[in-house]
């Protein structure tokens, strides 16, 4: 049955609202609730960060929030989701779901959303975007969704992306973090007055360096002489974190000096440990598992990675800039309006072995270039991908639709 996580003791039995009421006591039942919806699975995705940051800044402009998550029956990951949403602020509601034909999700989510009058169902994928016009036909609301990108791919996702466009013409805004993704669902049908880009964002002030690079490596007993190279993501197919391993393969054997760490969990895993064993890398590769704060992990490179087949607009990128970390980057998606070659960063084509080699070749050999390209980093996110940026033209999506907060977002 559904659940509401609240307060650290709460946590795991479901009792508690503490994120809820502290919304409902300092707006007022009065205030539109915004229901964040969305499917979820392992440790979530990139997604988590902008879903669970986005209720502490709505509260500012008079909004109450919920993130509610479905997720499968007895997903012990949702314990470190809720852990996320507390440090966050966001109140986090658990919906056991048990497939595509678990009516009682839908039935719960009616129910919720008559009962705490949700005004604006903000979808976050497929499913939450066909459920959002389900639960319409029941209680008169406003849809809203981001399109976050389609990344994990099966042999279901072709059947999922045919519901997902038929699903986003009928909604009444469509957002969209990068502008591959506003050109796809222009094409697919969303008018141009319902289709909206706003590139995801990151929290500048909280996203600082605080610590130089030889003093955040000696914290994970880093070697200090070593090129360091970082990723971090879902241990998946998409992330392109063989190619990667490759790359740094290749950078051993022309004698660099080079390192990699990865953060983040996930079905992969096994592959990719068959493959630094086969590339002998034993001593240079290592899997970090989930790591709940990456921002010290971050101030410990040289350089980060993202070697991603797919992606929308990785919030990865923007934490690492924020941080002053030089990054080099595949051309996926949104990547290239946010990183200028040789200006911020570099960028590589997809699934080449040998640009990224050559790319973190050139970065290894112009430390000079890799401090300029972390400083102009971090100007970029400060100047266009903050997140108080965004969430303020979220509000406006909203206002558009008529759902005005009972704020003044000062």
């Amino acid at each position: 049955m559904e659940a509401e996580v609240g307060s650290a003791q709460d946590a795991g039995s479901g009792r508690g609202l503490s994120g809820a009421d502290r919304d409902a006591t300092a707006l007022g039942r009065a205030s539109p609730l915004v229901l964040h919806v969305r499917v979820v699975s392992e440790t979530g995705g990139g997604p988590e960060k902008t879903i669970l940051d986005s209720p502490r800044y709505l509260r500012q402009f008079g909004y109450r929030s919920k993130c509610a998550y479905m997720h499968p029956p007895g997903d012990g990951s949702l314990e470190r989701l809720a852990a996320r949403a507390r440090l966050a602020e966001a109140p986090l509601v658990s919906l056991p779901d048990r497939g595509p034909w678990d009516w009682r999700v839908v039935a719960a989510l009616v129910r919720r959303c008559r009962d705490e009058d949700v005004r604006i169902w903000h979808g976050h994928d497929y499913k939450s975007n066909a459920l959002g016009l389900w639960v319409r036909l029941f209680h008169p609301l406003r849809l809203v969704t981001t399109v976050h990108g389609w990344v994990q791919r099966t042999w279901r996702t072709p059947l999922y992306y045919r519901i997902d466009r038929w699903s986003l013409r009928h909604y009444d805004a469509v957002v969209c973090v990068s502008e591959d993704l506003y050109a796809q669902c222009r094409a697919g049908g969303v008018p141009g007055s319902r289709c909206h880009l706003i590139p995801n964002g990151v929290d500048a002030a909280a996203f600082r360096r605080i610590r130089d690079r030889e003093t955040a490596r000696a914290a994970w007993n880093g070697s200090p002489t070593e090129f360091l190279l970082g990723a971090a993501g879902r241990l998946s197919a998409e992330k392109g974190f063989d190619v990667l391993i490759r790359a740094v393969a290749e950078l051993v054997r022309r004698e660099v000096p080079v390192s990699l760490w990865i953060a983040g969990e996930g079905k992969a895993r096994p592959a990719l440990e068959r493959l630094i064993r086969q590339l002998e890398l034993g001593q240079r590769v290592r899997l970090l598992g989930h790591l709940s704060d990456l921002k010290p992990f971050y101030q410990a490179l040289d350089v980060f990675v993202l070697s991603s087949m797919r992606e929308g607009m990785p919030n990865v990128v923007l934490e690492a800039m924020a941080l002053e970390v030089p990054v080099v980057a595949t051309r996926v998606a949104g990547v290239p309006s946010l990183i200028s070659p040789a200006e911020n960063g570099l960028l590589v084509d997809i699934g080449s072995v040998d640009q990224l080699t050559s790319a973190l070749q050139r970065a290894f050999t112009e430390p000079e270039s890799r401090a300029v390209w972390g400083r102009a980093g971090r100007r970029t996110v400060e100047t266009s991908y903050s997140f108080a940026g965004r969430m303020r033209r979220m509000v406006a999506v909203y206002q558009q639709l008529g759902v005005t907060g009972n704020g003044t977002g000062e």
